[in-house]
């Protein structure tokens, strides 16, 4: 890869989460069980939506996707930030670095576009019900996931192809547990103002634009029910709450890491933490204990399995 590129560097040094041994130990039991809950939350609803025959509807097919990806995002980094804990020099090889990086950048697209999906599916079900099964067809679905995977990929390979050639023959502590383009980016011998403002513009600005227009298109929803008729507002803002309410844990760590990135060293560990921890383990609790479906899903399954082993 140096003869590639023509870099020296061939390691990153990332930083640790803490030097004391007591808290290694809590943080590797706290960091450990939500990643176990991560996993079982969310292919909980990934494989309920494949076979349960009520959920094969566009709604919970997005919602199985965005589950697969909140588990993907999650293992970009916190399987190695769990190992880390107690290395002495936590090392990433340059290769690894810029595959971590990719792959967030790919999976934070595909989740974003994602969200839009979700949120238009919301709109024409609240306010154009009667052409809901018409314009939310499968074919429709279909495009929406394949259109948020190739923006996904565009985003990453966008700001990939120009960090990839960039010559590192200097520093390599990237100062945070994980690898992101704005860190790296700083790492380069050589000037990276514009390639840093791509990147913000890229990643921040796409951010806070899509957080934005999401917001108002939510409110936009409940205006419009609430013109049609006022005592189903509530009703519809019940829908939405747990939309809204996994915008906000997606998009406002994003903003800060990226429009505003590294305030101090500690604010950054925490949103990064949020986005790639706390977030990922609440969407399946959000999806499924705010969501009738979900819950009337659950409680068939556990009398099946009552019923199993009353049988068996």
């Amino acid at each position: 890869m140096d003869q590639v590129n023509g870099s020296v560097v061939t390691e990153f040094v990332l930083l640790g989460l803490t030097q004391s041994l007591g808290m290694q130990f809590l943080l590797f039991l706290f960091f450990s069980i939500l990643y176990l809950g991560i996993i079982l939350g969310n292919l909980f609803i990934v494989f309920t939506v494949i076979f349960d025959s009520h959920l094969h509807t566009p709604m919970y097919v997005l919602l199985a996707n965005l589950s697969l990806i909140d588990l993907a995002l999650s293992s970009t980094t916190v399987p190695r930030m769990i190992s880390d804990l107690f290395s002495d020099c936590q090392i990433i090889s340059f290769h690894n670095c810029m595959l971590q990086m990719f792959f967030i950048h790919v999976t934070g697209g595909v989740e974003m576009m994602l969200l839009i999906a979700m949120a238009y599916d919301r709109y024409i079900a609240i306010c154009k019900p009667l052409h809901y099964l018409t314009i939310m067809n499968s074919k429709m679905c279909m495009f929406l996931v394949v259109a948020a995977w190739i923006t996904g990929v565009t985003h990453a390979v966008s700001q990939f192809v120009f960090v990839i050639n960039l010559p590192f023959c200097g520093p390599n502590n990237v100062g945070s547990f994980y690898c992101d383009f704005p860190r790296v980016i700083k790492l380069a011998c050589t000037d990276t103002y514009k390639l840093e403002f791509v990147v913000t513009a890229n990643s921040g600005f796409i951010s806070m634009g899509t957080f934005f227009l999401l917001i108002i298109s939510y409110i936009f929803i409940l205006i419009t029910v609430r013109q049609h008729s006022s005592k189903h507002l509530s009703k519809a803002f019940f829908t939405l709450s747990a939309h809204i309410t996994v915008v906000f844990l997606f998009f406002l760590p994003c903003m800060f890491l990226y429009v505003w990135p590294f305030p101090t060293k500690s604010l950054d560990t925490f949103f990064a933490i949020v986005d790639f921890v706390i977030t990922p383990v609440l969407n399946p609790a959000i999806y499924t204990l705010r969501n009738r479906d979900m819950k009337v899903v659950m409680t068939r399954l556990s009398q099946q399995l009552v019923n199993f082993r009353e049988v068996t």
